[in-house]
């Protein structure tokens, strides 16, 4: 996907294109990252590590010759979003891809859970992927091209027991990301949804899934080669992309399989002794 060279700076200069990539300091958000800056675009960094966010941008300086810039947020804070679009409207960083990939999981039956923990995952996987999605696209648009990747995953498929949140957040990516990309189908914008299955990351230790099949044996793919494939979906305009064979064909087992099933097939592989 080559640059766009679209509106103007203060001082007359035309920006390169720049992308703004949450979640970057590690996993899929951190390969994208460095995807994006080898192809040429400025980047701008979110996740809630100063240090580490410091280290990538210069990193990402340093390889590639790219504008990187960090922003260190929280994405559980509700008004982050905002401050995320004040910082780069100021620092005149013009948002032409915008990656959402933030989010987390955790595991456990839903009665006992930690509210917090429960509200914080709706704010990152949900409410902030909205935000974020509105503040950007309107600029897009008015410019007449862009490109939205939201992170999602297979999870998005069927409801999953012992991680009901989760697995309901990821549905409405999916759910939103598809009638958003058919609302801006002759805008120049496209949005793109990706799908990964169980993927070599930090998250399975935040979400305390090693104990469970999900997030033990059935984690197999790579965070790269994830990337990869969602940064070429997103190029090429795709909707929904789901990295891997094994990983489509799962996503096509609700269509055949009665939902009582499915859901019961879940539970297996998420549950946990002590939880099941």
């Amino acid at each position: 996907m080559a640059p766009a060279r679209t509106g103007q700076r203060a001082d007359g200069s035309r920006p390169r294109s720049g992308a703004l990539v949450t979640g970057a300091s590690s996993g899929i958000g951190y390969e994208l990252a460095k995807i994006l800056a080898r192809e040429g675009h400025d980047v701008a960094l979110v996740a809630r590590s100063v240090d580490q966010l410091e280290k990538i941008a210069a990193d990402l300086t340093a390889d590639f010759g790219v504008r990187a810039v960090p922003v260190p947020e929280d994405l559980a804070d509700p008004e982050a979003p905002d401050r995320i679009f004040e910082r780069l409207r100021a620092a005149e960083f013009q948002v032409d891809v915008l990656v959402n990939n933030a989010g987390f999981g955790a595991l456990g039956r839903f009665a006992v859970s930690d509210t917090a923990d429960q509200v914080d995952m709706v704010q990152v996987n949900v409410a902030a992927v909205t935000h974020l999605s509105r503040l950007f696209v309107q600029g897009m648009v008015e410019r007449g091209s862009g490109r939205i990747l939201n992170v999602a995953s297979t999870a998005a498929f069927q409801p999953g027991p012992f991680m009901a949140v989760y697995f309901a957040s990821k549905a409405f990516v999916l759910s939103f990301s598809e009638a958003l990309s058919e609302e801006l189908r002759e805008t120049g914008v496209t949005v793109t949804v990706l799908c990964p299955g169980p993927t070599v990351t930090g998250f399975q230790k935040r979400a305390g899934m090693e104990r469970a099949p999900i997030g033990g044996r059935m984690v197999t793919g790579r965070a790269a080669f994830v990337a990869r494939r969602g940064y070429a979906g997103m190029a090429k305009g795709k909707r929904v992309v789901i990295p891997g064979l094994f990983n489509r064909l799962g996503a096509l087992l609700p269509r055949f399989v009665p939902p009582g099933l499915t859901t019961r097939i879940v539970a297996r592989v998420t549950s946990v002794r002590g939880a099941a």
